[in-house]
C-alpha cells in the first residue's frame, strides 16, 4: 500500500513539475526577450562608440582642450566646442584663452560666462573681463591673476552650463556670470534658429548629452547630410536670422524659459560649489532711451473694428508728437493704449515723450514695458534679472553673490534710464560701460579674494580711471573708427535695426560720428596710436590682443607689412589662433612668399575646418602655383562657408571660363546675382558669360542692370553696344 501510494504521488505529482518547467521556461523567454531589447543594443552602442572614439572620428565636446603656448603644453579654448549647438557652418566660438597646464600655487583663476556682451562684442579686447584684470593687477600687482573669459556669442544658458561644468574642472577660484540677453533666441529657446524648442529641461539635457558623444555626433551629421538645409550653403547672418521668430510676452512658452534659467543658474553655481569656487551672479543692463522694439505684435483677438480705430487714435498721436505737443501726444497714446496697449512702440513713444516732459520715472517705466513687449527678444528682461536675484539671493550659504549691476548701469545713466552713453546698440556695452561694469564686478571681487592676495594690496595708487585702462589696454582713436564702422556696418545697417523707429537719423549720427572719427586718423594720429600699442605691450608682453590689434593696426594704417608680420608671429607663440594664422598666411602670399601662405592657412584649417578665410586665401595660393584642382576644392570649401563673399566669384569664375566650363561659371555668377543682387559686377561678369553662349536678350538684361548700379561705367557701355547690333 505504501508503496503504491507513493507511486501514485508521484504520478499525481508529475503535472506540477511540467507546469513548472513550462513557467521557468517562460521567464527565460521573456528573460531573454527584456536583455535583446535593452542589454544588446547598448553594447551594440557602446561598441560602436568605442570604434569611432578608436578611429578617431568626430570632434571633442569639451569647452577646453589641451594645446601648447611658448612652447610648453596648455590648456586653451576648443574652436569646435559649438558644434554641438549650431549647424557646422555657422558655428560661434570662443574669443581665444589659454591658461597654463598646472595652475601655480599662486594663481587665482577667475572664469567669467555670458554670451556677446560678456565677451566684449563688438571688440573683445575690450570686454569686461579684460578691464577686470587690469584693475587687479594694477592694484595687486604681486599677485597672480588669470581672468579667462569663457564667454560665446549667440548662446544662453544651456550651452553656458556645460562651459561651467568644463570649467569647474580646472581648479577655479571664482565664477563671474553676465548672462540672459539670449535665452529665447539662443539653443533651445522659442525664439531660435538652431535648434528645436522643448518645454521639457531634461529632454534638452539628454540631448546635449548625446551629441557629446561620438556616436551622437555622427547621427547629426547623417540628419544634416539627408535633410534639404543640411545641403545648403550657410553663413552668419547676425540677428537678421530671427525675423520670423518672434515671440510675445505672454507666450506660454516664456514660463519654460525662466523655469529653465533658474535652473540652470542654479546648476552653475552647484558646480561651482563642488569644484570649491566662489560665484559672483551679475543682473543684464540693455539700452532702453535709445533703442527702440525690434518688432511689435498687436494683442491677440483685437477686431479689424478696434484696430482701425487704435491706429486712427496712434497716428494722431504720433502728429502730436512730431509737433511737440507731448501733453496731447500723451493723451492720444493712452487712448490708444485703452484699446491696446501691447503695441511695442507706442509704449516706447510713451517714454519719449515723458522724458521730453521731465517725467523720468513714468518715462522709464514706459522704455521698461516696450522691452518687454519687444517680440524680437534679444534682451534679459525683468524676470530674467529678477531670477538672477533670486538664484543668489537663495544661495548665500553655497558662496554665490549678487551685483546688481544692471541697477549699477541705471545710476549712471542720465535720469537712471540706459542709453547711449553706455552702450553701442541693444545690450553691447561700449568702453564707458564695460568698464562701469568692470569697476563694480571689481568692488565685489575685492570682498571674496583670499586673505593671502588682499595683504598684497598695494595703498600707492587709486584705481585706475577710464582714460588709464585706455592707455592699457591701447583703446585709440583709431580702434573707436573700426568700432563705430562695424557697429554701423554689422548692426544698425541690418535687419532688425532697419525695422526701429528713426532708424534712418541713427543711421545719420553714426555716419557723422565716423567722418569726425575719420579725419582725426592723419599719418601723426595712427603713429601716435601705433606708439599707445607699444607702450601697452612694452607693460604687458604676455597679453596677446595687444599683438593681434596692433599688427591690424600695422596691415590697415601704415600698411607695414613687414612688421604687422613679425607681431603675428610674436602672437602665434603665445597662442596658435586660427584667424591669425590665416591672416599671417594672406600677408606672407602678398609678399611672394606662395608657400608659407599655403602652410599657415593650412595649419588654419587644421585648427579651424569652417575658416572660410583661409580656404580662399588656399584657392589663390594654389591658383597662383597653377594647381587648378586644389584652387577649385577651396573655392567650393569657401562657397559653401561664406557664400556672399564677393572676391571668390571673380578668381573662381575665371578659372571655369578658362576651362571652357562656361555654363557652370554661369551657375556661379547667377547664385553671385542671388545673394548680392546689387553688385554690379556679378551682373556684368553674368551678362558678359550670356552673351558668349548667345543668349543676347539675358545678356542685355544683366549688363543693363549692372549699369543701373554703375552708371559711369564706360566698360559695360560699350558691351552694350557690342549687343546691340
Amino acid at each position: 500500500m505504501g508503496t503504491k501510494h507513493k507511486k501514485h504521488i508521484q504520478k499525481a505529482s508529475s503535472p506540477k513539475r511540467e507546469s513548472s518547467q513550462e513557467s521557468t521556461t517562460g521567464q527565460h523567454l521573456w528573460l531573454f526577450r527584456i536583455v535583446a531589447i535593452t542589454v544588446i543594443p547598448v553594447l551594440f552602442f557602446l561598441l560602436l562608440e568605442v570604434s569611432l572614439r578608436i578611429v578617431g572620428y568626430g570632434y571633442p565636446p569639451e569647452a577646453i582642450i589641451k594645446g601648447k603656448s611658448q612652447g610648453k603644453d596648455a590648456y586653451r579654448d576648443n574652436v569646435k566646442f559649438g558644434w554641438r549647438f549650431f549647424p557646422k557652418t555657422i558655428a560661434r566660438d570662443f574669443t581665444p584663452f589659454v591658461f597654463p597646464l598646472n595652475k601655480p600655487a599662486d594663481a587665482y583663476r577667475i572664469f567669467i560666462f555670458g554670451s556677446s556682451a560678456a565677451n566684449g562684442d563688438p571688440d573683445e579686447a575690450f570686454c569686461f573681463g579684460r578691464f577686470l584684470q587690469t584693475l587687479l593687477r594694477q592694484q595687486y600687482p604681486k599677485a597672480n591673476f588669470e581672468v579667462i573669459t569663457a564667454a560665446m556669442a549667440a548662446i544662453n544658458s544651456h550651452v553656458v552650463l556645460e562651459i561651467a561644468k568644463d570649467c569647474a574642472q580646472y581648479q577655479p577660484d571664482l565664477f563671474i556670470v553676465y548672462l540672459g540677453n539670449n535665452e529665447v533666441v539662443g539653443p533651445y529657446g522659442p525664439g531660435t534658429v538652431f535648434s528645436g524648442f522643448s518645454s521639457n529641461l531634461r529632454l534638452i539635457r539628454l540631448g546635449i548629452a548625446i551629441k557629446a558623444t561620438k556616436l551622437g555626433q555622427l547621427l547629426t551629421n547623417l540628419l544634416e547630410l539627408a535633410s534639404a538645409e543640411g545641403n545648403r550653403a550657410t553663413e552668419w547672418q547676425g540677428l537678421e536670422m530671427f525675423l520670423e521668430k518672434q515671440v510675445r510676452a505672454d507666450d506660454k512658452r516664456m514660463n519654460n524659459v525662466y523655469q529653465h534659467f533658474d535652473r540652470n543658474l542654479r546648476d552653475i553655481c552647484r558646480a561651482a560649489h563642488k569644484a570649491k569656487a566662489k560665484t559672483i551672479l551679475c543682473t543684464v543692463g540693455a539700452n532702453l532711451k535709445d533703442c527702440p522694439p525690434f518688432a511689435c505684435l498687436h494683442k491677440q483677438n483685437l477686431s479689424e473694428t478696434e484696430k482701425k480705430k487704435w491706429d486712427e487714435i496712434y497716428q494722431q498721436a504720433i502728429i502730436y508728437e512730431s509737433a511737440g505737443d507731448y501733453t496731447k501726444a500723451v493723451e492720444s497714446y493712452l487712448a490708444a493704449g485703452e484699446i491696446d496697449d501691447c503695441y511695442a512702440d507706442l509704449q516706447f513713444r510713451l517714454g519719449r515723450c515723458y522724458c521730453e516732459m521731465n517725467e523720468y520715472d513714468k518715462a522709464k517705466q514706459r522704455y521698461t514695458k516696450a522691452r518687454e513687449l519687444d517680440t524680437l527678444r534679444f534682451r534679459a528682461d525683468t524676470r530674467i534679472n529678477e531670477s538672477i536675484r533670486n538664484v543668489a539671493g537663495d544661495k548665500a550659504s553655497e558662496d554665490v553673490f549678487l551685483i546688481d549691476t544692471a541697477k549699477a548701469l541705471e545710476e549712471n545713466s542720465p535720469n537712471e534710464i540706459t542709453g547711449n552713453e553706455l552702450f553701442y546698440e541693444h545690450v553691447h556695452l561700449n568702453f564707458k560701460g564695460n568698464y562701469l561694469l568692470a569697476k563694480t564686478v571689481f568692488d565685489e571681487v575685492e570682498k571674496v579674494l583670499p586673505e593671502q592676495i588682499k595683504n598684497q594690496k598695494t595703498n600707492e595708487h587709486p584705481l585706475p580711471t577710464e582714460a588709464e585702462c585706455a592707455q592699457y589696454l591701447a583703446y585709440t582713436n583709431w580702434d573707436q573708427y573700426r568700432i563705430a564702422k562695424k557697429v554701423l556696418n554689422g548692426f544698425i545697417k541690418r535687419a532688425p535695426f532697419t525695422n526701429q523707429l528713426d532708424h534712418s537719423e541713427q543711421v545719420r549720427k553714426l555716419e557723422e560720428d565716423i567722418e569726425k572719427l575719420k579725419d582725426n586718423l592723419k599719418p601723426e594720429e595712427i603713429e601716435k596710436a601705433a606708439a599707445q600699442y607699444r607702450f601697452a605691450i612694452e607693460n604687458n608682453k604676455d597679453d596677446w590682443f595687444l599683438r593681434w590689434k596692433y599688427a591690424k593696426l600695422l596691415v590697415e594704417g601704415p600698411k607695414d607689412y613687414e612688421a604687422a608680420i613679425e607681431q603675428y608671429r610674436l602672437m602665434l607663440e603665445y597662442l596658435d589662433y586660427y584667424a591669425a594664422q590665416g591672416i599671417l598666411g594672406g600677408l606672407l602670399g602678398t609678399l611672394g612668399d606662395t608657400q608659407a601662405a599655403i602652410d599657415h592657412n593650412l595649419r588654419a584649417t587644421e585648427i579651424n575646418p569652417n575658416c572660410a578665410n583661409a580656404h580662399y586665401n588656399l584657392a589663390l595660393a594654389y591658383q597662383e602655383l597653377g594647381q587648378i584642382d586644389k584652387a577649385i576644392a577651396h573655392y567650393y570649401q569657401t562657397l559653401r562657408l561664406r557664400p556672399s563673399y564677393l572676391p571668390q566669384y571673380n578668381e573662381f569664375g575665371t578659372i571655369l571660363y578658362e576651362q571652357g566650363k562656361i555654363d557652370k561659371a554661369i551657375e556661379l555668377y547667377r547664385k553671385g546675382v542671388y545673394l548680392m543682387p546689387d553688385s554690379m559686377i556679378m551682373h556684368c561678369n553674368l551678362g558678359l558669360l550670356l552673351g558668349k553662349q548667345g543668349h543676347k536678350q539675358k545678356a542685355i538684361k544683366e549688363l543693363r542692370t549692372a549699369l543701373q548700379l554703375e552708371p559711369n561705367s564706360i566698360e559695360i557701355r560699350r558691351e552694350l553696344e557690342k549687343l546691340s547690333y
